[in-house]
């Protein structure tokens, strides 16, 4: 019995290590993951701000007509995403003059509006593609192979949009071929590469199988180790042409898909998380796989995670709304009688409700990424969408210099921007200072469980602070968001609209920062203005009456909107009495005493309450 316990020991033992060599360690890398990480990337400011593309006609008239009705509708956009088929086959970097004539005059026409310009891009040199003008590419396939520019094996590999060969990262001439292609277009001012997920593929072949192992012109690869040579190559080369290139990538997508995260950390500064439907359910990859993915990608130390809003494809049906979420969206004008998206050449419905929790949510993201299948031009869909999604746009955009504060202290060794919560329910701490509970039903009741501190609701900050640990239920309305923020916060914002509440357009060409008492507080904005060697400025705030507020560091004009239930009895600075009307207001529907200093210059406030 003994040897065949030892036996049995020694062929358990045997098996468990070729699992780990076949399974485990190509796919995975080493246990734990953690030698092939770096620090994150430091994501240019552009890169906050909003996202917009669409995958349904792929041309330059479509794209004109998406950013141009976004800015005649006041809609936010800072980046424009060239989702695939762009080039003639996958991948030359030619662009189809088709779908993109005059393709330099289109994107530097973009980049004179001042929209930035992300081309999609994969790691595969195709022999067939199925949606590009070329479909039959075996010259070009055979180039490649003939040079020994491949890595994998000569054979071609089928996926998704064709069937090509694995670009070898490892070969300096390769290289130097890949490169002068790309060439072509980054000469324009590309800003940016969407890398999709072809490296997960990458694979050599023993007796007609698929071994999660490749020959390359370095020796062997594993899949984990040619999908570490694309996400940093890529990056590297992009920033050689331009500082402020990034990179797109994917960080979690579903628990037993590369759970160890997709891209390594250091060569991650965007990532979003995918494909998901317009839907709710995870287990139709709808808004609930997209949170469990994204608080799972936070906690493996990505900083800048998103997905697309309302799902990338699928379908919804808006008579899927519960009674309460229909009225609502019906009160806004449109709802379930909306007009069918029209115009697209593959239609998908996106549900009016599933659009707007999913740009609320995506508003307390690191990334906002509206965009994929289905109709995108909200002036086309229902008034609430148009008004709640511009709402929250905005809201994202003016929080960009809290979020790169955040970026800035994680690539520098901090925490990353988006911090689960223990307690489960989708809760996280976005940044230091807000609580957020997604909505990840059709249901505008949340249970919200609130940690120890105080806590006061984003969108009705007048409203009495909430003392926690706390839990919560109530109705979240349609254009409101389970959002509070902590008693001590300092919110450094950029406001130049009125949609949000916090400013109006009087705020444009100051800092304002959004200012909540009830504890001392400190925030050092490190300022996207002057990305990438960011200049600080610190403010902190001490609890009490007389409240004190002081500001230091890089001087610049600057609003403090102080939430506050009463007027106050007097407010001074640097020592000198502020006159009512010329240098405050108190905002009574809002709660805030709003404090205006025009001159760039470091100040000391005092607030006396009454």
């Amino acid at each position: 019995m003994r040897r065949w316990a030892k036996i049995g020991a020694g062929l358990a033992a045997t098996l468990g290590l070729v699992a780990y060599l076949v399974v485990v360690f190509p796919f995975w890398g080493m246990p734990f993951n953690g030698p092939r990480h770096g620090r994150v990337p430091l994501t240019p400011p552009w890169a906050l701000e909003c996202w917009l593309w669409e995958d349904d006609l792929n041309t330059s008239a479509a794209v004109t007509e998406l950013v141009e009705g976004y800015a005649r509708h006041d809609i936010p956009v800072r980046t424009v995403m060239i989702d695939s088929p762009w080039s003639r086959r996958y991948n030359d970097f030619h662009v189809d003059t088709a779908r993109y004539p005059d393709p330099a005059a289109f994107f530097g026409g973009l980049q004179d509006r001042g929209y930035r310009v992300v081309l999609w891009m994969t790691s595969m040199v195709d022999r067939s593609s199925k949606d590009t003008p070329d479909r039959g590419s075996a010259a070009f396939f055979e180039e490649a192979r003939r040079a020994g520019y491949l890595a994998g094996g000569p054979e071609a590999f089928r996926w998704w949009k064709g069937t090509g060969g694995f670009i070898d990262y490892t070969n300096p001439e390769a290289m130097r071929w890949w490169r002068a292609m790309q060439d072509e277009v980054l000469r324009w001012g590309i800003d940016g590469w969407k890398l999709d997920g072809t490296d997960t593929f990458f694979s050599g072949s023993f007796a007609g199988l698929r071994l999660p192992y490749g020959r390359a012109h370095a020796g062997w690869l594993t899949t984990r180790e040619y999908m570490d040579l694309y996400a940093r190559e890529e990056l590297r080369h992009g920033q050689s042409r331009n500082p402020d290139f990034t990179t797109l990538i994917r960080s979690i997508d579903r628990p037993w898909s590369h759970p160890e995260g997709f891209a390594p950390l250091d060569a991650a500064p965007v990532t979003w998380v995918g494909d998901n439907r317009h839907t709710w359910r995870a287990e139709d990859r709808g808004l609930e796989a997209a949170l469990a993915d994204i608080l799972r990608a936070a906690r493996l130390g990505y900083c800048v995670i998103g997905s697309d809003v309302a799902g990338y494809h699928g379908r919804s049906n808006p008579d899927d709304m519960g009674p309460a979420t229909a009225a609502l969206v019906a009160g806004w004008g449109g709802g379930k009688n909306a007009p069918p998206p029209s115009g697209s050449a593959k239609p998908e419905t996106i549900a009016p409700n599933v659009y707007i929790r999913w740009a609320q949510f995506s508003a307390f993201c690191g990334l906002f990424l509206n965009g994929g299948h289905g109709e995108r031009r909200l002036w086309r869909r229902t008034s609430a969408e148009l008004e709640i999604v511009r709402k929250f746009s905005w809201l994202h955009t003016e929080m960009v210099p809290y979020i790169y504060s955040h970026v800035v202290e994680c690539h520098r060794g901090g925490r990353p921007l988006m911090r689960p919560l223990a307690e489960g329910g989708f809760h996280y701490l976005f940044g230091d200072d807000f609580l957020v509970a997604p909505i990840h039903s059709d249901s505008p009741r949340r249970d919200v469980r609130l940690p120890a501190g105080e806590w006061r609701y984003l969108f009705r900050p007048a409203v009495e602070a909430i003392k926690g640990p706390a839990r919560i239920s109530r109705d979240f309305p349609l254009d409101e968001y389970p959002v509070f923020l902590r008693a001590g916060a300092l919110v450094p914002l950029n406001v130049t609209r009125d949609y949000t509440g916090l400013g109006d357009r009087s705020s444009a060409g100051f800092r304002t920062w959004l200012v909540n008492p009830g504890a001392d507080g400190r925030f050092t904005l490190w300022h996207p203005e002057t990305h990438p060697a960011p200049e600080s400025t610190t403010v902190t705030m001490q609890e009490g009456n007389p409240l004190r507020i002081a500001v230091s560091g890089r001087a610049e004009p600057h609003v403090l909107r102080v939430i506050m239930a009463e007027q106050p009895a007097r407010v001074t600075r640097d020592g000198r009495e502020l006159a009512e009307g010329a240098d405050w207001s108190f905002d009574a529907p809002r709660g805030a005493l709003v404090i205006r200093l025009a001159a760039g210059i470091n100040s000391s406030y005092e607030i006396t309450r009454r």
